[in-house]
């Protein structure tokens, strides 16, 4: 019987309560929402790392970030490190990589990785090709950018784009590259089942999008967004310090629902493109033997506690907490719905595994989703996300941004060696979130009573016990992933 194929339709930085499905009123996400009529959508996902490149090279590899390592923008995958692209590639898929990279330095090819490269922005496929940086000012030009001394350059806001012609055009340029290769694949007379890896940007800041979707979002549905970080004690250093850069305290709120509108509309958008591809799925009769996941790198505060885009070491819901969406193949007895199980995005490599029937052939610590799909809701008893570094890591810091650009109150405070940047890890077990801090205070939140994450309950003794024990379920964590022993045997 001929493989199913895979699609990975990925979005960067979409939080879980973007979706209408999942309870957000000013939502417009049909398409996404449909999903639930033939998959299942886990609504209590987590990625491993609240940032793109750890984030990336633990959902491709089923690795947690401090297994290898990766706890930085700047320390991509090595030669000799798993990623279930190439394992699909040599296991006889035809492997398309189109959008963001994120995960391959930049001077390595792409070659062990995919059959075809597509990055969005150069006119020709690039997988054997070493090339410079991409020229992203080309695509730039409909951005309005705010004066340095104004309180909205630091809030990555923009507003309404004129045109889909500058900025955001390279996701169009991507979703058109995937549908021209699902019809190519439906005409072809190959066995070679395809893999198509489609990573866009969207809804990744600048806060930007053009019409119709811009004006689409009804502000008035917003949901309530969470209270100002100077409001609240005992929450991590690292929000404090960004809050106090990003010039966002005098916004009045009609201004916060402005962006996080146009932050709503970027996810609209994403959902158009995806209804897009499965349009085109459907038509060439390939959608009933394609599994399709759905989901983002990691999430985005939109505002929540006066700060926008996202924290290395902080754990809240909005950064931590994504959409993962399963639509998988017709030989699998999927019951759909939405599901309450506890799942992680490294989850993700063994359940492709699974659906292939091929071996990952390493090591990993993802934990297969299909018994999930099929309608099981217990999955894992605990999921994690973790950042941070310890003091005088300073390849750790992500420095190099002064104050003319606008991740300079993140970066800057990145490269502080008081306790800002330094090591944390989240555990989820039912409904206590716990953040074990290696330098500065711990936090316990009881997400029944306080799901905005608004009060530390770390020093209430009532909740003594719960904190013991999800403390030595976290020590075990580190016991079972902190390295495993690689599959090559050198001689001595």
């Amino acid at each position: 019987m001929k493989r199913k194929n895979i699609l990975m339709f990925v979005a960067d930085q979409m939080r879980s309560d973007s979706l209408a499905h999942l309870g957000n009123e000013a939502s417009i996400t049909p398409n996404l929402d449909e999903v639930v009529n033939d998959g299942v959508s886990f609504e209590n996902a987590y990625c491993q790392n609240p940032v793109c490149v750890p984030s990336r090279c633990s959902f491709l590899t089923g690795l947690y970030p401090h297994t290898t390592g990766h706890r930085t923008m700047h320390f991509l995958q090595r030669e000799d490190e798993p990623n279930i692209l190439k394992t699909m590639k040599e296991n006889g898929y035809e492997v398309f990589w189109v959008g963001r990279n994120d995960v391959v330095p930049a001077d390595r090819r792409k070659t062990n990785y995919c059959d075809e490269y597509y990055d969005g922005i150069s006119d020709k496929n690039s997988r054997d090709e070493i090339r410079p940086g991409a020229d992203f000012k080309k695509y730039m030009g409909n951005l309005e950018i705010s004066e340095k001394d104004s309180d909205n350059y630091y809030s990555f806001y923009s507003g309404k784009l004129k045109d889909g012609e500058g900025y955001g055009k390279v996701d169009w340029n991507c979703v058109n590259r995937a549908l021209e290769i699902i019809e190519r694949k439906s005409k072809g007379d190959d066995e070679k089942p395809f893999f198509i890896y489609c990573t866009l940007s969207f809804p990744h800041p600048p806060y930007a999008c053009e019409e119709p979707w811009y004006s689409s979002i009804d502000r008035k549905k917003l949901p309530k967004r969470r209270e100002n970080i100077n409001n609240l004690k005992n929450k991590a250093s690292m929000l404090y310090a960004i809050n106090s850069k990003q010039r966002l305290n005098e916004w009045s709120e009609e201004r916060f629902d402005e962006l996080r509108a146009t932050y709503l509309a970027m996810v609209s958008r994403f959902d158009y493109q995806f209804g897009m591809v499965v349009d085109k799925l459907k038509k060439t009769n390939q959608y009933d033997d394609t599994n399709i996941f759905v989901f983002s790198d990691h999430g985005d505060f939109t505002g929540d506690y006066s700060i926008t885009e996202k924290a290395q070491n902080s754990f809240e819901d909005p950064i931590s907490k994504v959409p993962l969406l399963i639509k998988p193949a017709n030989n699998i007895n999927v019951k759909p719905r939405i599901s309450k199980a506890l799942v992680e995005l490294l989850d993700i490599p063994v359940t492709i595994a699974e659906m292939a029937g091929v071996s990952l052939g390493y090591t990993q610590f993802g934990k297969s989703l299909i018994s999930s799909l099929e309608g099981e809701e217990i999955h894992k008893d605990a999921v994690f996300c973790e950042g941070g570094r310890i003091h005088g890591e300073v390849q750790a810091m992500e420095g190099g941004h002064g104050p003319e650009s606008p991740y300079w109150p993140r970066l800057s405070t990145q490269c502080s060696e008081g306790p800002e940047h330094t090591k944390a890890c989240m555990i989820r077990m039912g409904n206590f979130k716990l953040t074990i801090r290696l330098y500065e205070k711990d936090e316990l939140y009881d997400l029944d009573n306080d799901s905005m994450e608004l009060n530390n309950i770390i020093d209430n003794k009532e909740y003594r016990e719960v904190y013991l024990s999800m403390k030595e379920r976290l020590l075990k964590y580190y016991m079972e992933t902190t390295d495993f022993v690689p599959n090559k045997r050198d001689k001595r």
